[in-house]
């Protein structure tokens, strides 16, 4: 026992050197309450009285050991310590754990979050215990102090999320390093000279971390594939792919299942669907698209109405539930699009041939038949598989010049189109669907991915064309199942309304320039004031700040069987359905349907339900990718142009800097809150800026602003401004 506690004594914290000018160092209180509560924290079970306390931390004066006295009662009063005995206290709730997710960032700022919900709980670097972004793991709460945040202790981890890290190899004669550039980790990863598979210095790798030992500042890992030389752009395009855990090349079983695929179609099979071949009947796509998964037709009828065919691949009948195919196309979800390349949800062979509407090929479909009268009004519709030829490919610049001009290829059938679309979005926006039409930025590259300039892609009269009837599509499949009496499960893509709290920000900030907005009434109300204002600030300076922010006070759309409506639409029943080449969901809609149209049985809803939530956040992650992408390519297109001064505006404000939007070509960079060297400024997160605390000066998003080029950073994806 005697030698326990001594064993005991020997690993507490020491009493301070007695050197005579740390004896004499009279110890600032909030560095002292710091110390006392790392005491606490490292020996939580055992109890201390002020004597041991102050021994521990080196303090020695009668009068700060007074201090330590009213640190104690303090820490007691606030329940962080408990008295167990007259002056004698130990550290509170030891012994209260929770289960969730350990969220690790490289700026050590590590974070855990409950599996039942609630607010996450920081967690030091020292108490983490090595655990790694996305693990599941238990951890012991700390007793909270007064007025601090709490924080909280890995103890086990219970699932560890087998993940892929990518960065740049260094390697010397005996072993190696992966020299991370991952945001969830700070630590460079150590590899055995045999664990590198041909890695050579410089080269861009992805490295399983295989352990990371608890005494070892650095994690153990082992290359599990090399993407080619740093810079290549395909090693880093691929390397965006690994660091988002999407897959950047396609399984060879999978392909070789997808080549095995016939394109002929039966007989039997063409018999079974109603025939479009001898109506009219076109593509209308980008320029560089190849996965056509949508084609139009349009006859006139002889009553005056127009029927309108929405037909749209029948990807279901060549890839089979559970399937090695359908497996595959599951876990990616959707097609990723980075800025030169797609990432097919499906085979090259399936997405770009058989399933793809080309011209000239005679193509199976699951259609939507609609009968419209000049006001763009359903007289009557039907869902239907079908059989098509599409007559021709339009571009959408294409489709564009024929209703500029009224002349050109199916001119009557593409201007019928237009004026039908156009009654269907006033119809669309009358009910309260929400106008938001924002510009993208789109990036000209050479044939080895260089971006060598930057343009706007915009949505022309062409665009909406298609959109509007793929809108009406989706809403009538949405509406054929939700509707009836008997409710069966089925995938709907929903948008909840926005946050209230949220959208009374939103206005209190916006009157400041002279808007009002409603925040309360129907949601018609509220969404009918939204356009008022939206076009109220076009062509104003203030016009991308207000659109900004009008859609961070919207929530994000998602894929339940929970149908609550589609606000942004306006719409009580909408799912995707037009796009099952490169999006699941459409694929389970298609199935859903097919086995409902033959009069099947509702699915089970459980199953589809964490269906949705897998699509969704594959979703995420592959928008996630595709900004990546653009970041890269902002920063390669500016790496020559350090120096050079540009005019800006100011598109978020964060507690770390602003950052910058240029007007020229829309890259955006940032201006670290440290180079703003004329003051200290402080981040007001409700007012959207930085505030200069002596001289009063304000940094306000959408502020214009004028910066330098003063860094580009490819390997961290990172472009640095400074004020001019």
């Amino acid at each position: 026992m005697t030698k326990n506690k001594s064993e005991k004594k020997s690993n507490r914290p020491g009493k301070k050197k007695s050197d005579s000018k740390v004896k004499n160092k009279r110890m600032k209180k909030g560095a002292m309450l710091n110390a006392i509560v790392d005491v606490f924290k490292s020996f939580p079970k055992e109890p201390f009285n002020y004597r041991q306390i102050s021994s521990m931390i080196g303090v020695t004066s009668q009068v700060q050991k007074l201090q330590v006295v009213d640190i104690l009662y303090d820490l007691s009063a606030d329940s962080f310590i408990s008295e167990i005995d007259r002056g004698r206290y130990r550290y509170n709730d030891w012994g209260t754990t929770a289960v969730g997710t350990f969220m690790r960032r490289q700026n050590g700022k590590n974070s855990f979050i409950p599996e039942d919900g609630g607010t996450p709980i920081f967690v030091a670097e020292r108490n983490s215990a090595h655990a790694l972004d996305g693990d599941k793991v238990k951890i012991q709460l700390h007793a909270k102090r007064k007025g601090a945040d709490p924080e909280g202790e890995v103890i086990e981890i219970l699932e560890s999320r087998q993940r892929s890290i990518t960065g740049k190899l260094q390697v010397t004669n005996g072993f190696a390093f992966l020299i991370t550039e991952d945001k969830t980790l700070a630590n460079d990863i150590f590899i055995p000279k045999g664990k590198l598979k041909g890695g050579k210095t410089g080269d861009k790798a992805i490295v399983r971390i295989t352990e990371w030992p608890e005494e070892a500042k650095n994690p153990l890992g082992e290359v599990i594939d090399i993407l080619g030389t740093a810079g290549d752009n395909n090693a880093e395009m691929n390397a965006i792919l690994a660091e988002f855990d999407l897959p950047y090349k396609y399984p060879a079983n999978v392909e070789k299942a997808a080549e095995k695929i016939s394109d002929a179609i039966p007989e039997e099979e063409m018999a079974r669907r109603e025939d479009f071949r001898g109506v009219t009947t076109f593509t209308i796509d980008p320029k560089d698209a190849k996965d056509f998964d949508d084609a139009l037709s349009a006859r006139k009828l002889d009553n005056g109405n127009w029927e309108v065919g929405v037909h749209i691949a029948d990807v279901t009948y060549y890839v089979k539930s559970e399937s090695l195919i359908d497996r595959e196309a599951f876990n990616r979800a959707t097609s990723v699009y980075l800025v030169d390349r797609t990432i097919p949800m499906l085979p090259e062979r399936l997405c770009n041939q058989i399933c793809s509407l080309r011209p000239d090929e005679e193509k199976l479909c699951f259609s939507v038949i609609f009968e419209l009268d000049k006001e763009a009004e359903i007289r009557q519709s039907r869902i239907v598989r079908t059989l098509i030829k599409s007559d021709r490919r339009f571009t959408y610049e294409e489709a564009q010049a024929v209703i500029e001009t009224g002349t050109g290829d199916y001119e009557e059938e593409i201007l019928a189109l237009n004026g039908l679309a156009q009654k269907l979005r006033e119809r669309r926006f009358k009910d309260g669907a929400i106008a938001f039409d924002r510009y993208e930025v789109r990036f000209d590259i050479d044939e080895n991915g260089k971006p060598l300039g930057t343009y706007i892609k915009e949505s022309k009269e062409a665009n909406k064309l298609i959109e509007e009837f793929m809108l009406l599509a989706n809403r009538t499949v949405a509406e054929f199942v939700g509707k009836k009496k008997a409710k069966k499960t089925f995938v709907y893509r929903i948008h909840e309304q926005p946050d209230p709290e949220k959208l009374k920000d939103f206005s209190a900030f916006i009157s400041r320039f002279g808007y009002k907005m409603r925040t309360e009434g129907t949601k018609t109300d509220i969404s009918k004031g939204i356009n008022k204002l939206l076009d109220s600030v076009q062509g104003k300076p203030e016009e991308n700040l207000v659109e900004t922010l009008a859609i961070r006070s919207m929530q994000k759309a998602r894929y339940t069987t929970d149908n609550i409506g589609h606000y942004g639409l306006a719409m009580d029943y909408y799912t995707h359905f037009t796009s099952p080449i490169r999006r699941y969901p459409d694929m389970m809609v298609h199935r859903l349907l097919e086995r409902y149209l033959a009069g099947g049985r509702s699915a089970i809803k459980n199953k589809y339900e964490e269906y949705c939530k897998h699509c969704s956040d594959m979703e995420l992650v592959a928008a996630n990718a595709e900004r990546a992408s653009i970041k890269y390519k902002q920063v390669e297109f500016m790496k020559d142009k350090l120096g050079q001064v540009f005019d800006g505006v100011v598109s978020g404000v964060t507690e770390w800097g602003l950052y910058v939007e240029l007007n020229e070509n829309k890259c955006e960079g940032l201006v670290p809150i440290r180079d703003l060297g004329d003051d200290y400024y402080e981040f007001d997160d409700k007012n959207y800026c930085l505030l200069g605390r002596r001289t009063r000066r304000t940094y306000r998003l959408g502020d214009p602003i004028t910066v330098k080029v003063a860094q580009a950073n490819l390997e961290r994806k990172q472009l640095d401004f400074a004020l001019t």
